[in-house]
């Protein structure tokens, strides 16, 4: 058969014996080999090497005669190279064209015989074996889930990317068992694959690996502060504020109701801060504590004839002379009543007027006031007592010395009141002498107990 085919060649074209023929041999190998000049013979084309991305799905490429294989990588591959050698001696068929010199690039237009190509070629306008496109001209018979390759002298059905050959069938390979494609997680799709990335994350321009989103700069989510931190973020709050039970948005915090003592008088909640404030008649000092205002320094309202007396939480006006008849004023707040008037045998030779203040609600026992003789007389005996203002017995007069006396409180007083007492220093001597004076205290309660 092969001989025929020589002899067939060899006589296919013939021209007039007046011109010098020249006879050209080529050879044409069959599909998956190629003409090794060298060895003069078809050698086999390794696919494995030349064909990118031969195998798909995790499959490994295996050379073999004329083509190649894709099996699992746990195949075991043994090679019979005689089988093969065999198979390259057979690959390919030599054809002569006799041509003239005259044109040597163009075929004779009237053969006298046809060429006979192999299997997957035909004659072309120039007679040569040129390759049948199958799956141009409609001759294959692919599946239509399969792609159809144009092979050398042949065809192939492959499965279209994504897919593998189980059977005659394409099947979807699932990309997500095969290796880690994806950063995060893998989302397999029929032919396809994408991944996908945790909250806090996005796809990075390759599509596989995941980046950090700066939720803080992108869209910030916080009420006030926003720190970011891998996959997410955190949210925090300016003093005086707390992160509600959302985590994102800020409450105030009412620090008056954290402690009742944490202003002296009154807490006033504000966003984000507190305030303090005081009664009438103080000032904060220290933004916590209340201070007593003197409005006697700051704004004496009391007229020409009267004086004016600060107390805790406010003021009073008293009168520059407040002797009563028959009292004359002697000196400052000291009345006396006259001896030439024989009333004032029966009454105090004199009267001195005292003020003090006090906080309201102060602590008990506490010593609040000394009276003590101003003159002293020898061979007298002084003693003290309260003659008057003391009807719910808050206080006490304890003697202290010969000439002084201790007034103490000995009940809790609440404020704002007034109280009068009068303080009575009796003194007598060995001659029967007695006389006595008074001290007028007026003790003002203020309204706190500050």
């Amino acid at each position: 058969m092969l001989t025929a085919m020589f002899l067939a060649a060899l006589i296919l074209i013939t021209v007039n014996s007046q011109e010098t023929e020249e006879t050209i041999t080529y050879t044409q190998c069959t599909d998956g080999y190629e003409w090794d000049p060298v060895r003069q013979r078809c050698k086999d084309i390794d696919e494995c090497e030349i064909v990118p991305d031969a195998c798909k799905g995790g499959m490994k490429c295996v050379n073999h005669y004329g083509g190649y294989l894709c099996l699992p990588r746990t195949a075991q591959i043994i090679v019979n190279e005689r089988e093969e050698a065999a198979a390259e001696s057979t690959s390919g068929r030599n054809n002569v064209i006799r041509r003239t010199p005259a044109d040597p690039h163009r075929a004779p237009p009237n053969p006298t015989h046809q060429i006979q190509c192999a299997a997957g070629y035909e004659q072309s306008d120039h007679n040569v074996c040129q390759d049948i496109d199958e799956c141009a001209t409609g001759t294959h018979n692919c599946r239509a889930d399969q792609v159809c390759v144009n092979l050398r002298g042949s065809f192939s059905c492959q499965c279209p990317p994504g897919y593998q050959k189980r059977g005659d069938q394409c099947v979807d390979v699932d990309e997500c068992t095969l290796r880690p494609y994806c950063h995060h997680r893998c989302v397999n799709t029929p032919g396809s694959y994408y991944c996908q990335c945790n909250a806090g994350f996005q796809l990075a321009s390759n599509n596989h690996t995941c980046v950090d989103i700066n939720e803080c700069d992108a869209n910030n989510p916080c009420a006030q502060q926003c720190y970011n931190i891998l996959g997410s973020f955190i949210c925090q709050c300016n003093p005086g504020f707390e992160l509600s039970s959302d985590r994102i948005n800020c409450e105030d915090i009412d620090e008056c109701r954290t402690s009742s003592y944490i202003c002296q008088y009154q807490c006033v909640n504000e966003p984000g801060k507190f305030s303090c404030v005081c009664p009438e008649g103080y000032q904060v000092v220290g933004s916590r504590t209340c201070q007593d205002i003197n409005e006697c320094e700051t704004t004496n309202e009391c007229r020409e004839d009267e004086i004016c007396w600060n107390y805790h939480g406010g003021f009073r006006c008293y009168p520059s002379n407040p002797c009563q008849e028959p009292y004359v004023l002697t000196s400052e707040n000291r009345c006396v009543c006259p001896v030439s008037n024989t009333i004032c045998r029966e009454l105090p030779y004199s009267v001195v007027y005292k003020y003090m203040s006090i906080r309201s609600d102060r602590t008990v026992p506490s010593d609040i006031f000394q009276i003590q003789a101003t003159t002293i007389y020898p061979n007298t005996i002084n003693t003290f007592r309260i003659k008057s203002g003391n009807e719910n017995g808050e206080f006490y007069l304890r003697q202290t010395s010969a000439v002084s006396a201790m007034l103490v409180l000995v009940k809790s007083v609440s404020g704002p009141r007034e109280h009068i007492v009068d303080l009575e220093m009796l003194t007598v001597n060995s001659l029967n002498y007695r006389t006595s004076s008074v001290l007028r205290l007026t003790i003002i309660v203020g309204p706190y107990a500050f």
